[in-house]
């Protein structure tokens, strides 16, 4: 035999109120939860690629150097040295540049847990209030 509640509508409103108002107040939480954890681990990635870049800028300086003292010694002129070397080099800097920018498009940074979580909850609510 099912139980019957007892409660008036007005309680059941209220009840749903404020078990609405907590079911927000925790979805936020879960979004602010989310979005620090992606952040930090963007925050990472990020000093990662900035150390690592220092570093490689610092090599790639002395062997670009290398490489136009190379073709000065192989019989180019000096300015046509390094004009080849930075016509090579800006090549490749702008197809890296290029593969990063596409890259960082396509990142999502949405926290798609808790929108998810939110549509679940709205369709609940939904189907509690009808």
């Amino acid at each position: 035999m099912p139980l019957k509640d007892e409660r008036s509508l007005s309680e059941l409103l209220a009840e749903l109120s404020r078990e609405t108002s907590v079911l927000v107040r925790k979805e936020v939480e879960l979004a602010t939860t989310e979005m620090t954890a992606k952040a930090r681990t963007a925050g990472r990635h990020v000093a990662l690629v900035a150390a690592g870049g220092a570093l490689a800028h610092a090599a790639l300086l002395v062997l670009l150097a290398a490489l136009v003292v190379g073709l000065w010694q192989l019989g180019l002129a000096p300015a046509l040295a390094a004009l080849i070397v930075a016509a090579v080099v800006a090549a490749i800097g702008y197809t890296l540049i290029h593969m990063g920018v596409s890259a960082l498009r396509a990142t999502r940074v949405v926290p798609t847990h808790t929108v998810q979580s939110l549509k679940e909850d709205a369709k609940w609510t939904t189907q509690q209030g009808a």
